[in-house]
């Protein structure tokens, strides 16, 4: 085992201490090890924070992690604030560092770099304080139905975007972009390659590589007909746009690099969860165009032509996205995109510019995943627990959240009280079964192991904000032993964590429940 005083990536320590499978630490032992890593983290950042203010720190909150491995702190003494990063990726860092002195040299509203480490790892920047632009459309999303305020800043914030992409590009030195220069076709046949492995294939598995590298191929062709003309954010959308002095701020540009400008625009029009109705879609497309044609003389009859080929691309780049960080990290909350995404494919396979690729393979599959169901997280936000009794005869019950499955214990070692005649149309909820069941120790010993392994679990699960645990338990018939089990996990959960909810299923007898806390009641 690796010896954590000479682990000097923080974000990696971290994720082997909580893969079993790579390091398989005691938990208690391992949450210690988290705990030091990260107080190690911080005190780096107050020392920077310290010495760049000439203060003390009075307060500091860690700020809520998206999708990249990088850490931020939000920092405070007497008269100053910032926000402090600690990025494992020293390349990529750098070029952000670069990138946001580019920027602001141009008067574009991209947060300044106040204090860097020497070793890079660690930095300092401007707090443009805690409202992104999804929070602020948060109503807009949520109805469809976008108020005046909201159409005001999502306007503001499109018509912001011409000026970094062609203003920005003039400056930029793009040997100085990681991980790539450009958005040329290799990096296209990448994003194809990584929707492939992590969404395609995990939900269709028989592909036919050739015939869909064939198409990746067409399709890349096709996109990478487009001139090269500006400075590329790479993730233009919502959440990487801050709203501070009621102005729109660029954040999250480290990855931007030389590319096409349709590829920020589709990101942005076809956010997943963004919910953009699409009259809502062209006005904003317009105040884009009308914006950059301050900047480059531009077809806005042609740009509108080719922009869906761009959308096909991003969503499927996002969907490989929301698959790895969803069914391959096990983070649940991408799942939740995953739906609306789908949505976008749906629409985006009916448009005459997507219909005149010649991709009828890949085009093919993509039907495929359109008639899908997707199970996203649990629509409370809390920890779901579903807890199924069941038949081993009739296979084990399906994973209906989409993160894999959970626990299967088998009841069939415990002696069945289904081979006694007076038993054999009553069920695990029947009191003269759950006598005879308790009438030998042989369940009492079987649910204890079980309840540890469960209540361990739900605890990591709750920390982490997962979103759904699954629990079954199985004997010959799914009427007797697995029912008692089943029943009185549920029950135990309901009791020992009253904040999550616990939804059983006897999957044989039709039966299902709900136990969960009403926490506004309290």
């Amino acid at each position: 085992m690796p010896d954590p005083s000479k682990v000097s990536n923080f974000a990696t320590a971290i994720r082997y201490a909580l893969v079993g499978s790579i390091w398989p630490l005691r938990d208690k032992f391992a949450m210690k090890l988290i705990s030091f890593l990260l107080s190690h983290m911080l005190k780096k950042l107050v020392e920077l924070f310290e010495q760049w203010s000439g203060e003390k720190l009075t307060s500091s909150e860690e700020l809520t992690q998206a999708g990249s491995n990088r850490r931020y702190f939000r920092l405070r003494s007497n008269n100053h604030v910032a926000v402090g990063c600690h990025g494992e990726n020293v390349k990529e860092n750098r070029t952000f560092i670069y990138l946001s002195q580019i920027f602001k040299n141009q008067n574009i509203n991209t947060p300044a770099v106040l204090a860097v480490s020497s070793c890079e790892g660690y930095y300092l920047q401007e707090d443009l304080g805690s409202t992104s632009l999804f929070q602020l459309i948060e109503n807009g999303r949520s109805t469809g139905v976008f108020s005046d305020v909201e159409k005001f800043a999502l306007r503001a914030a499109i018509s912001a975007l011409p000026q970094l992409q062609f203003e920005g590009v003039k400056a930029v030195d793009f040997s100085k972009c990681y991980p790539q220069a450009e958005l040329d076709r290799r990096t296209v046949m990448w994003d194809l390659s990584y929707f492939k492995y992590y969404f395609l294939k995990p939900q269709i598995q028989d592909v036919d590589e050739l015939k869909l590298e064939v198409d990746f191929e067409t399709f890349a062709g096709s996109i990478c007909a487009e001139k090269n003309s500006c400075f590329l954010l790479r993730d233009f959308q919502s959440r990487n746009v801050m709203w501070h002095n009621d102005q729109p701020w660029f954040i999250d540009f480290q990855g931007g690099r030389k590319g096409m400008p349709h590829y920020d625009v589709a990101s942005f029009l076809y956010q997943a969860k963004a919910n953009f109705p699409d009259e809502l879609r062209t006005k904003l497309l317009e105040a884009y165009l009308q914006a950059a044609a301050k900047y480059v003389s531009i077809n806005a009859a042609g740009f509108a032509k080719r922009l869906p080929i761009f959308v096909l691309l991003r969503t499927l780049q996002v969907l490989g996205a929301y698959g790895f960080r969803g069914y391959f990290e096990r983070k649940a909350h991408f799942l939740q995109s995953v739906p609306f995404a789908i949505e976008n494919l749906k629409l985006l396979l009916l448009k005459s510019e997507v219909e005149e690729l010649n991709i009828p393979y890949l085009r093919e599959l993509l039907v495929q995943l359109t008639k899908k169901k997707y199970a996203t997280a649990h629509k409370s936000g809390r920890l779901c627990v579903t807890v199924t009794s069941f038949s081993f005869l009739k296979g084990i019950p399906e994973d209906v959240s989409g993160n894999g499955g959970g626990f299967v214990f088998d009841c069939r070692g415990i002696v069945n009280p289904g081979r006694t005649e007076e038993y054999k149309f009553l069920t695990g909820l029947d009191e003269p079964v759950i006598k005879f069941i308790e009438s030998n120790n042989q369940m009492a010993d079987f649910l204890t192991n079980a309840y540890s392994l469960v209540d361990n679990a739900v605890e990591r699960y709750t920390a982490r904000g997962f979103s759904n645990l699954m629990v079954s338990f199985g004997c010959t018939g799914g009427q007797h032993r697995s029912v008692y089990s089943a029943q009185h996990l549920a029950e135990h959960l309901h009791a020992k964590f009253p904040s999550i909810e616990v939804e059983l299923c006897h999957r044989e007898q039709k039966i299902s429940s709900n136990f969960s806390w009403n926490l506004s009641d309290y």
